[in-house]
Parts: C-alpha cells; structure tokens; sequence
C-alpha cells in the first residue's frame, strides 16, 4: 500500500490517470552565465569551463558550458512539476551527450514509456531529455516515478 503523508493533500496527478505515450509539459530553461556561477557556488562545482571564458576557448568552445549535473536538476524539476507533491522520484539516470551553451534555451521534455503495478505501487517509467535550439537531445535519459493509486489513498 502506498503510504501519502496526510499533510500534503490530495494527489494531483494519479497512476490511473498515466498511460505509455502521455508527454509530460515542457520545461523551458534559458541559462545564462549568472545562472552558471550561482550553480557552481551552490553545487560547490569550480571547474573553471563554466565561469572562465579563456578556459572554455582554450578547450575548444565558443562560450563556457553548462554543467551536466545542472541538467539533470533541470529534468527532476520537469518530473516534480509533473508528478506533484505526491509522487516520488525513484530512479534518475541521464547521459551527457553534447555540450549545451548559455545564452540560448534548452527545453526539458519527457514522455510515459510504461506504467506497471508492484506490490501495491503505481510505477512509471519516463523517458526524458534536454534538447538545445537546434533541437538536438544533449542530454537523454530515464526516469521512475512513484504515483498514488487510487485504491490505496
């Protein structure tokens, strides 16, 4: 039986309401080089190609590079605002592919590749990604999600 902390309310999104095919409302990001810096401080992630343009071209690119690790944070932003306040992310996994840059968008997108019951739970499987303005997936992925049945709230 899933177990929904009483002070968190009614779900808003169900395991009966999810089938394979649903996709999930984009998440549009536009990160810019201010956005990087508060990252690195945050994550405590100084590696110069972020904030340091004369490192960013020495290696090769027109402009510092956003983290991968802020990608993937992106995606579970994508996934909480979908799921609400009671779901759970159970599994994240991503592959940093290519390279996304500040000052363009980078769209979070997703999409239900199978929903499943085990031992009373409703379990979703997505498959999720960052896509850069030129429309190539920078960033695939998978997720799990962890959704109230209704039988069991």
């Amino acid at each position: 039986m899933t177990v929904i902390d009483p002070g968190i309310g009614t779900p808003t999104l169900w395991f009966e309401d999810v089938v394979a095919g649903d996709e999930l409302p984009e998440l549009v990001k536009h990160p810019d080089t201010r956005q990087l810096v508060m990252y690195a401080g945050a994550a405590q992630d100084f590696v110069p190609i972020h904030y340091d343009l004369n490192v960013a071209q020495a290696a090769g690119h027109p402009t510092v590079i956003v983290h991968g690790a802020l990608k993937s944070a992106w995606l579970a932003e994508l996934i909480a605002g979908w799921m609400g306040p009671t779901g759970r992310l159970v599994e994240l996994a991503v592959s940093y592919r290519a390279i996304d840059f500040p000052g363009g968008s980078a769209t979070c997108f997703g999409k239900v590749t199978e929903t499943r019951v085990e031992k009373g739970i409703g379990l979703v499987e997505l498959e999720i990604g960052v896509r850069n303005p030129e429309g190539v997936v920078t960033t695939p992925g998978r997720a799990l999600v962890a959704l109230p049945i209704k039988a069991s709230f």
